[in-house]
């Protein structure tokens, strides 16, 4: 069984602080949870202690769809002072395959 992380366990008493949100999105709902962890915390670190794996079992975090503010970033990355971590949803349709789609509707 994994660990579970809470932010009050990912946040000790002493030391340097920033604070950062770590956000996920649907179409039908939004979760941003604001966190304090200490300096040096990794991107990894944040989406662990915001606990958001726990409560919207449907989350498929994966490496290769995380970002901060909009740009995509390896879970190794240290944060800074005010992050926004994003966690995003896998595209249902290639970007290339949704224009075409468009084009032959547009085109009869």
């Amino acid at each position: 069984m994994p660990t579970r992380y809470t932010a009050e366990m990912a946040v000790p008493d002493e030391g340097e602080r920033v604070r950062v949100e770590v956000a996920a999105a649907w179409p039908e709902r939004q979760a941003v949870v604001p966190l304090q962890l200490p300096a040096g915390s990794t991107v990894a670190d944040a989406i662990r202690a915001s606990g958001l794996e726990q409560r919207f079992p449907d989350l498929d975090v994966r490496d290769d769809h995380v970002g901060i503010f909009g740009v995509l970033c390896r879970p190794d990355r240290v944060l800074a002072d005010g992050d926004r971590v994003e966690l995003y949803r896998p595209l249902k349709l290639d970007p290339k395959e949704v224009r075409r789609l468009n084009a032959e509707r547009r085109n009869g």
